[in-house]
């Protein structure tokens, strides 16, 4: 299956075409990387959450790494969940329900995530006690964004792809294992 034929498929799960968590479309691998993108995948997701993270835990030990992002197009923010030999080293959100998002933050802010809020201005660590102040505000505004960037910084990030990225494989459309 095709990138754009899968990108379809799972944008029609995402909006009432399936319970949305059903299906993700598996990527070739691409510049070392197997993508696997739907919405299952959100690492911040009230009813998947815990499973993204024991799964990216599990897969960071077996390959070394492994991340989890959300990223809404249309406004809806970001999250992202990087997990490297067997341990978490950051998941945050950043999606507009400020209490939510703060239940979800794990770990250290990534060298991309500091060096945006110094740019702004900020202190480059922060508590989520601060959030509601106007710098922390303008901070929310680039966090909504930034899991894309993130995973370019990363890794590959899907946003990033050209058909000169090294690619090896085929993709495929698969159905989820069901919610613990």
């Amino acid at each position: 299956m095709t990138f754009a034929e899968a990108a379809a498929i799972i944008e029609d799960d995402g909006h009432g075409g399936t319970d949305g968590l059903a299906r993700v479309y598996v990527s070739p691998e691409l510049d070392g990387w197997t993508l696997v993108i739907g919405p299952w995948c959100d690492p911040c997701d009230d009813e998947a959450s815990d499973e993204m993270l024991r799964l990216c835990i599990d897969l960071s030990s077996r390959y070394g790494q492994a991340q989890a992002y959300y990223y809404g197009m249309q406004g809806d923010g970001s999250a992202w969940l990087i997990a490297e030999d067997g341990a978490v080293v950051r998941r945050y959100c950043e999606t507009g329900a400020p209490d939510e998002d703060a239940i979800f933050s794990l770990g250290q802010p990534l060298p991309l995530e500091k060096s945006r809020r110094e740019a702004l201005g900020l202190s480059p660590t922060w508590d989520e006690t601060t959030r509601g102040s106007e710098a922390e505000d303008e901070w929310k505004w680039v966090g909504y964004e930034m899991a894309p960037e993130i995973a370019a910084a990363l890794g590959t990030s899907p946003r990033g792809l050209t058909p000169q990225t090294p690619r090896r494989g085929t993709g495929l459309l698969a159905h989820t294992p069901p919610i613990h």
